[in-house]
């Protein structure tokens, strides 16, 4: 009689706990989670003996602060490559289809075109016989993990052996595509020159 007795209690304990569950996904269910989110509170409903409600959840990371620390990143290495003289590293930021628009003289053509006219600038700079730097501000940032469109300014420096700086405050455009974890300028649009005003209104706020 003990082992049928016992058999019977395991019985019922296991139609408790199979009660029991079905009661915990019933209300998993609806709770507007991600499947795996969904995924891990089912465990911890079932093991734990926690309501779902009481569970605390940790926000999924913004997508967009990551893509905007590593085009960041892409920047200030474009700034860095100017004012080495670095052609090799500028023209690894640039996608071989890339397009450079100039909206002053109203044409379009392969930036592969610009990159062999500006390598001369690049290589007196790194021979320190020109000095040449660029910043870049952004009023609009928008995108996903893979595609990015930044609109701006950007003040680029030149000053030759002797001579005086010469500052250029450009409006631009660029559209970038994320390949094999890099991101690439696809296009860069010189929209129009810009006043200092323009650029200091986007001036970091301490």
């Amino acid at each position: 009689m003990h082992f049928f007795t016992q058999l019977l209690y395991d019985s019922t304990l296991e139609l408790r706990i199979i009660s029991k569950t079905r009661a915990r996904l019933t209300e998993i269910k609806k709770m507007p989670a991600a499947s795996c989110v969904g995924l891990a509170l089912i465990v911890s409903a079932i093991f734990t003996g926690t309501s779902p409600a009481q569970i605390q959840v940790p926000p999924l990371p913004d997508p967009d602060v990551a893509r905007l620390a590593e085009l960041d990143a892409y920047w200030a290495e474009v700034s860095r490559s100017v004012k080495a003289g670095d052609f090799a590293a500028y023209q690894a930021g640039c996608h071989q289809k890339a397009v450079l628009v100039s909206g002053t003289k109203r044409i379009s053509y392969p930036l592969s075109q610009a990159l062999a006219r500006w390598k001369k600038e690049f290589d007196d700079t790194r021979a320190g016989q020109r000095q040449s730097s660029v910043e870049f501000r952004f009023v609009h940032r928008y995108g996903d993990a893979t595609t990015a469109h930044e609109s701006g300014f950007f003040l680029y420096t030149s000053r030759d052996a002797g001579g005086e700086a010469k500052p250029e405050y450009v409006e631009f455009e660029a559209l970038l595509v994320k390949e094999q974890g890099a991101w690439k300028i696809m296009m860069e649009y010189q929209k129009a020159k810009a006043e200092k005003a323009a650029w200091d209104a986007l001036a970091p706020r301490g």
